[in-house]
């Protein structure tokens, strides 16, 4: 069968390929001319990669249309009449991987943070127990001959991950988000109890949040976290520039101690989340301390590069919570350093709704530099903000191109760790910078 995807260096949409063609389809794309680093993994796969154009849509195929395409692309546009004459058959990203859930034991990885190191960190912990494919929002997607296990990023924009019905799933936390769809708190966090309750096994659920604990949920469950009324919890945490460790009780008795090499609370939230996984599952201490110790991190989560006194961290932060905890393990990781955080921002609702609390926890940092809202960021309808709206709410912000004058400053800044932060394309800003040091 032949597979088009319209939009395929989208993150899900190159790792959905990714998978489509490790299961030994043919498997071919279109999108935009400009480079992306989602499409070396298509690259390596030979998948061909074209400009957008109705030839490209051709009778018999499936096409899978990212979701952030209409019927305004021509691909869209015709793939969908050809389906209304029974000629070609149409997904969206959504619909598609739904279908693939049910052929695999499925682990869907929810929450409003975490999402992606969690979907990575448990794809290689599984892998451990038995082949196991991944998508991960990264870009990167992996299907082995013989998976048992398949762990999915899954977003609950516009409540797209009402499309899956996993085996297991984890609910990392809920904090409203995606504030262009969902009217308030109690609307976002429906979708999540839906969706909880939809799982057929098991439902892993981080308990130390608030808005989780509203949930109610009929599926079998446990609570994960460090207040004590989790069934999986850790105590004893200790966290340095080292790594951390931490006893793990389940249900009050001892399953073991972890010793990691990473720092920060998602990180260890995210862990404690993959061990109640793996407790569910029937998955063994050693085999999780294993998995989670050698666990090599995912694209775009704190990637961390050093040179002389100075560090780079790239992190796909977006939302002023992500941010929060980005400068806590920056500070914890790197003891006595100067802390710049370089941040950019994605959709302007974002920022809008969260401008007060992106310029309070930005100020965490020693200092902060703001980088303008993408070209191709969408208007939306009665919000009208600049980048200096929130550089004017910081005590510390600078508002910068991302140009080599731009990278110059930064780099005369140092030493110091710069963090920078963004769901967009920062990290060729890290790169200039990086050649002045």
């Amino acid at each position: 069968m032949h597979y088009h995807f319209i939009g395929i260096k989208g993150s899900g949409m190159a790792s959905l390929a990714t998978i489509v063609a490790d299961r030994h389809e043919t498997v071919s794309g279109s999108d935009i001319e400009k480079y992306i680093f989602t499409q070396k993994p298509l690259e390596e796969r030979n998948i061909p990669i074209t400009s957008f154009s109705e030839d490209n849509i051709q009778e018999g195929m499936v096409v899978i249309v990212g979701n952030a395409f209409d019927d305004t692309n021509p691909e869209v546009k015709k793939a969908f009449e050809l389906q209304k004459q029974g000629k070609t058959t149409v997904y969206w990203y959504h619909e598609f991987l739904g279908q693939l859930v049910n052929e695999y034991t499925s682990i869907s990885v929810a929450g409003t943070h975490g999402k992606t190191t969690t979907t990575g960190m448990l794809s290689h912990v599984m892998s451990l127990a038995s082949p196991t494919g991944f998508l991960i929002g990264d870009g990167t997607g992996d299907m082995p001959d013989n998976s048992r296990y398949f762990v999915l990023e899954s977003c609950e924009y516009k409540r797209h991950f009402l499309a899956y019905y996993p085996q297991y799933a984890i609910i990392t936390n809920i904090e409203l988000d995606h504030v262009d769809y969902y009217k308030d708190m109690e609307d976002y966090r429906s979708a999540f109890e839906t969706f909880a309750n939809q799982v057929k096994k098991g439902v892993v659920l981080f308990g130390d949040d608030e808005e989780v604990l509203k949930l109610h949920i009929t599926t079998e469950h446990l609570y994960y976290g460090l207040h004590d009324n989790n069934d999986v919890q850790a105590v004893n945490v200790i966290q340095n520039e080292n790594g951390m460790q931490f006893d793990v009780l389940y249900k009050k008795e001892k399953f073991g101690t972890f010793k990691l090499p990473f720092v920060g609370k998602p990180l260890l939230w995210n862990s404690l989340g993959v061990i109640a996984v793996g407790i569910m599952e029937g998955l063994s201490y050693e085999l999780l301390q294993e998995g989670l110790s050698t666990f090599p991190g995912v694209k775009r989560r704190f990637t961390t590069e050093e040179n002389k006194d100075n560090v780079y961290i790239d992190d796909y932060a977006h939302h002023p919570t992500a941010v929060k905890y980005m400068i806590e393990a920056a500070r914890v990781k790197y003891p006595g350093k100067k802390v710049i955080a370089i941040f950019k921002p994605d959709r302007y609702s974002r920022i809008y709704y969260f401008m007060d609390r992106f310029a309070q926890e930005l100020d965490k940092a020693d200092e902060v530099y703001l980088c303008h809202f993408p070209e191709n960021a969408a208007k939306e309808d009665g919000i009208d903000i600049t980048i200096q709206d929130l550089a004017d709410k910081s005590s510390k912000a600078v508002v910068i191109a991302e140009d080599e004058e731009a990278a110059k400053q930064l780099a005369s800044r140092g030493p110091a760790v710069y963090l920078f932060m963004s769901s967009k394309d920062i990290y060729k800003l890290k790169n200039i910078v990086k050649t002045f040091q």
